[in-house]
């Protein structure tokens, strides 16, 4: 279940800022924004800081990953969540255990951040945040894994969907839900094609 993925960005990168001022009332209206790299960075870490100006909660997923990221990704970013790959990009440490884990998402608090989510496949989540001392550990059910391509996205999406929709959720329950349907998506192969539709969810996720 293990992969390897090949980015081919193709128009991702024709968003600009004028398209972003188009969106701008959709943005600053939104109850979550959700950004990553796979477009310009400026242009993410602009949405980034217009939903943040707006009180609009933010969820920044730093893939593909740069070692030389822009510093303002950590503190306009209300949750930083990344998986071991991009965390070991950003620190320079690699996450083989939970024991690295919470120290590269330390690592990620110092550099401003609120609230880091450390996503390790089958192991579940670390959760590190800036408001708890200890850091929590978020496993993930047992499933036999057939293709884990697009199981990031499927956790980021979501978690969006639970920040949006179930605000008065804690993170950690959130966490242990979006595990749940990131779980689901394993089992079949491809990536949209393998994310769950609600109503073949079981109900207690909702």
């Amino acid at each position: 279940g293990q992969n390897v993925i090949v980015i081919v960005p193709g128009a991702n990168l024709l968003l600009n800022f004028e398209d972003l001022k188009r969106a701008s009332d959709v943005i600053c209206k939104a109850k979550v924004v959700v950004c990553q790299l796979e477009i310009t960075p400026a242009v993410s870490l602009e949405a980034l800081k217009m939903a943040h100006a707006s009180g609009v909660k933010t969820l920044f997923n730093p893939a593909p990953a740069l070692a030389d990221l822009d510093p303002q990704f950590y503190t306009y970013s209300d949750i930083f969540c990344c998986n071991e790959t991009e965390a070991e990009i950003l620190t320079g440490i690699p996450v083989g255990n939970l024991e690295d884990a919470e120290k590269v998402g330390r690592m990620l608090l110092e550099r401003g951040c609120k609230l880091v989510i450390v996503t390790l496949g089958a192991e579940g989540c670390m959760m590190i945040s800036g408001d708890e001392a200890i850091p929590k550990h978020v496993p993930a059910g047992k499933v036999r894994a057939v293709d884990t391509t697009g199981a990031g996205d499927s956790f980021v999406g979501a978690l969006a969907f639970y920040l949006a929709y179930y605000p008065k959720l804690s993170m950690e329950e959130m966490i242990r839900k979006s595990n749940c349907v990131a779980s689901v998506s394993v089992q079949a192969p491809g990536t949209q094609s393998s994310y769950p539709y609600r109503k073949d969810l079981p109900q207690d996720l909702f």
